[in-house]
């Protein structure tokens, strides 16, 4: 896709990492309420999965999304071909206005509530006092191999994301070609993201999918882990999950082990790009 057009009502967006050239109260006024605008732009030099979010104080808790580049025609991935792409989007949410916890802790110089759930694709899974017990259902067929282009749109944590009894291959960061490696556990930073393959190929059932904090400092987070099923076709509904235990919010040498695995593919055909 070399360009793209989007409409949405937004106070104003920015590209994670494209280059956002409109930011709000700088070279244009805020989307008001009710009312919308055009984004004409184009994409050059870029492939891969980035994210979008309105960026005006905490907006972007809800509003944000995924912007997906694919290669050019006749261009193919550095990877085996997946059998399917499937977008999965970490997030967080509050019980309270977003708007107003921001306002509160500029009025008191204090740092914000943190969030009181996090999210994948916008639930939470099961969660203490919670109403619903509402989880994402991730369906895969046996044999087959899945894209997952994961995307952290958490205002502040970075975050794990596992699932029970499967390696990850990781192919890509932030729209750049990494030479593919397999792991159990990925540790994502707000606004980034990353492509995984998902090979179903694990005996037929359901398996927890977890997204928990990653924080080796003495700083308050949101300490809840958002939890999804992988579903294998077939499975029946009562099948019971088959579990995994996320690491500790403090595991550093978790989230160390898949940061020193990342190496540019940097290959003549896939040469590292930057914005």
């Amino acid at each position: 896709m070399g360009s793209s057009q989007d409409q949405l009502s937004t106070p104003e967006k920015a590209w994670h990492p494209a280059t956002q050239n409109r930011p709000a109260y700088i070279t244009q006024c805020p989307i008001l309420p009710g009312k919308s605008f055009v984004y004409n732009f184009t994409i050059t030099g870029q492939r891969g999965t980035l994210l979008w979010h309105a960026h005006i104080n905490w907006l972007r808790v809800t509003v944000h999304g995924a912007l997906v580049i694919l290669p050019k025609r006749g261009m193919t991935y550095p990877f085996p071909k997946p059998d399917d792409e499937l977008v999965v989007v970490l997030g967080e949410w509050w019980k309270s206005d977003t708007e107003a916890v921001i306002n509160e802790a500029l009025k008191s110089g204090l740092a914000p509530n943190v969030s009181d759930a996090h999210t994948i694709n916008g639930h939470p899974g099961s969660i203490p006092n919670c109403s619903t017990q509402d989880a994402y259902n991730l369906p895969v067929e046996s044999g087959k191999t899945y894209l997952l282009r994961i995307i952290n749109a958490a205002l502040n944590e970075e975050l794990f994301f596992k699932i029970a009894g499967h390696k990850l291959t990781v192919v890509e960061v932030d729209a750049t070609y990494v030479k593919p490696f397999k792991i159990d556990t990925i540790v994502i930073a707000p606004g980034q993201t990353t492509n995984v393959l998902l090979t179903a190929d694990q005996k037929s059932g359901k398996y927890l999918v977890a997204a928990s904090p990653f924080m080796d400092a003495p700083v308050a987070v949101d300490n809840l882990t958002a939890t999804a099923t992988l579903h294998y076709t077939g499975t029946l509904a009562a099948a019971a999950i088959i579990l995994t235990t996320p690491p500790p919010k403090n595991a550093t040498q978790i989230a160390n082990n898949f940061i020193n695995s990342l190496k540019a593919l940097n290959s003549k055909k896939c040469p590292p790009v930057f914005p």
